[in-house]
């Protein structure tokens, strides 16, 4: 699983909210999604429909990756700009967990970001990311917690 479902799982284990969208069938790169992740399925297959989908449902979008954007990450950042909505890129090789919360908190609050769409690489072509945006969005989720909607 890639940087989306880890920030899935943050939000789970840390008692937040949480969307969004996965190809028909529920695809992931390793077979169907797990039934207990509440999402909804796009009436399609494919990944860029599901990426376009997960951008315009949010304020905005961050990618994390270690290095640069490539493949579904540049393709979710080219689907924010042309939709004009806000997106960041964390490269992990240049920040610290604490460090990467740090800016995003501050994106977070400079671009009024109430749904966050979190992006990256897929587990298979960067097998630490996961680990990664599971650490960055518990840390974001434990310091500044979002105000929640009653």
């Amino acid at each position: 699983m890639g940087a989306d479902i880890a920030a899935i799982d943050a939000a789970i284990h840390n008692g937040f909210s949480y969307g969004g969208w996965v190809p028909k069938g529920r695809k992931t790169e390793v077979g169907s999604l797990p039934e207990r992740y509440v999402v909804r399925e796009m009436p399609t297959a494919g990944y860029p429909k599901r990426t376009e989908q997960n951008v315009l449902n949010s304020d905005g979008t961050i990618i994390f990756t270690h290095g640069g954007l490539s493949g579904g990450s540049e393709l979710t950042r080219k689907l924010a700009i042309k939709h004009n909505k806000p997106w960041f890129h964390l490269d992990m090789t240049a920040l610290s967990i604490a460090e990467a919360c740090e800016v995003l908190n501050q994106w977070v609050k400079e671009n009024g970001i109430a749904t966050l769409n979190v992006a990256g690489k897929s587990a298979s072509k960067d097998e630490k990311i996961y680990g990664v945006v599971y650490e960055v969005i518990s840390l974001l989720l434990k310091r500044y917690p979002p105000e929640m909607e009653s």
